[in-house]
């Protein structure tokens, strides 16, 4: 960290400034002598538009070149989507702030629907996710999925333009951009388990820098931390990346930790689910319980043939 600049990493839509932005002026107002400046990174993920993230491969397709810009100290800290992320992070890396988490749940974006059930037969679903496909497959099978990628804005529009009749969005996304969207739409865990770290943000930051992370200790919520850490092990043990049709929603409740997670064949054919609770000091452990209970229900086969597919991890 320079004397009185930090320099924020970030890539360059207008969800991710959107969320720099709010990290930013919480800084500015807790650090009034501090100059805070954002900078645009593109990633691999932003550039390649024209085919499915499951397709491009590897992991990381979101943040690579943002931790490479921290490692080589053009930048000071990195603000990441928590669902981006993948769940092995380089080792002079450390993520140490997790703000307040928004509503990880999915929205249904669709004129005259509210749930999954009220759309028309046949009705074509928008959506670049594996994990949101399978199931949606799997409660309505006579939907047609329809790939989309893109920015928030871009998705709406192809749906405005008659490219799909609905699409699937994180709701946290939507609200953080400030658009309306009725709380009916918002699609029940039971039917639709949110992507590890959704809603959530993380800031990343070099682990030899000491005065950066206590900087940015003020901004840490102690329940999202929590929460993330289970779902990133439960991530973790499955070895799984951000597409991939895993889901994992764990929350700090009055009486302690509870944590749902799935894995599901592409098709919807086959959700393999399960739930584990405990004491929140007890996170990871119940994260790495849960992605056990999973492979040993028969997740390890379902992965296996996917990435197979795939070509590797």
């Amino acid at each position: 960290m320079h004397t009185n600049v930090l320099k924020i990493g970030t890539r360059g839509s207008r969800l991710a400034l959107a969320q720099s932005e709010w990290v930013k002026g919480r800084i500015v107002s807790r650090y009034p002598d501090i100059r805070v400046e954002l900078v645009k990174i593109t990633t691999t993920g932003d550039r390649i538009l024209d085919s499915p993230l499951s397709r491009i491969g590897g992991k990381g397709l979101f943040v690579k070149e943002i931790e490479d810009a921290l490692l080589e100290g053009r930048i000071d800290l990195a603000v990441h989507s928590m669902k981006d992320v993948p769940a092995e992070l380089p080792p002079e890396l450390f993520l140490s702030v997790f703000p307040v988490r928004e509503d990880p749940r999915d929205a249904l974006i669709a004129a005259g629907c509210r749930a999954l059930g009220d759309l028309p037969r046949g009705a074509r679903v928008g959506t670049s996710s594996l994990r949101r496909a399978a199931q949606i497959l799997s409660l309505r099978p006579d939907v047609r999925i329809v790939p989309l990628r893109g920015n928030v804005e871009t998705r709406l529009r192809k749906r405005d333009e008659g490219l799909c009749d609905a699409v699937v969005l994180a709701s946290a996304g939507l609200r953080r951009l400030s658009l309306d969207t009725p709380s009916d739409c918002l699609l029940a865990p039971d039917e639709m388990l949110s992507a590890v770290g959704q809603g959530a943000l993380g800031l990343e930051v070099r682990r030899s820098d000491q005065a950066v992370m206590e900087c940015l200790a003020f901004l840490n919520h102690p329940e999202t931390e929590t929460a993330v850490r289970a779902e990133r092990a439960f991530l973790e043990r499955l070895e799984g990346g951000c597409q991939v049709p895993i889901a994992g929603w764990a929350r700090v409740e009055e009486y302690g930790l509870t944590m749902d997670g799935l894995v599901a064949e592409l098709d919807g054919s086959r959700l393999i689910r399960d739930r584990v609770a405990g004491r929140p000091e007890q996170a990871e452990t119940l994260g790495r319980e849960l992605a056990e209970r999973l492979l040993a229900a028969g997740a390890g086969q379902i992965l296996g043939r996917i990435y197979g597919e795939a070509g590797g991890r």
